[in-house]
């Protein structure tokens, strides 16, 4: 049995979010090219053996990065039942990110819990898109 999936009118809201998830892991992107130059990190080296700030900076661009597909699955597809919901949490999710990296540029790595917030919306993302798994399927 085939589920149909209408794609409600509020989902541009989706893809404003999309585009602003994209900006900001460029802006993140961006921050390590500056760095790679200010610290002597060539490509392909991921981490630096003599700079901790270097590190402090990329670890916060590829923590953003492991979780980027997953936010953008969960966004894209809890937000056919829940548009305006899920475009407020990726948008929580993406605030906690930028704060997550302006507190490791602080290069305390503790300081990057600042950003801990963003899990709310990470995790209210999950919840809808559960949900739209168990109605599209008839579960509930």
């Amino acid at each position: 049995m085939a589920a149909a999936v209408t794609i409600p009118n509020d989902y541009g809201y989706i893809a404003f979010v999309a585009v602003a998830a994209f900006v900001t892991v460029t802006y993140l992107a961006l921050k390590v090219g500056r760095a790679r130059a200010k610290y002597g990190v060539k490509y392909p080296t991921m981490y630096s053996d003599k700079s901790v700030e270097f590190n402090c900076i990329q670890r916060a661009h590829q923590n953003t990065l492991e979780n980027y597909p997953m936010f953008l699955v969960f966004l894209l597809l809890g937000g056919f039942q829940f548009p305006r919901l899920s475009a407020v949490f990726g948008l929580i999710y993406l605030a906690g990110r930028i704060v997550y990296a302006h507190g490791y540029y602080t290069f305390n790595p503790a300081n990057r819990n600042r950003g801990a917030f963003g899990y709310i919306g990470f995790f209210g993302l999950l919840i809808n898109t559960v949900i739209f798994g168990l109605t599209s399927t008839g579960f509930i």
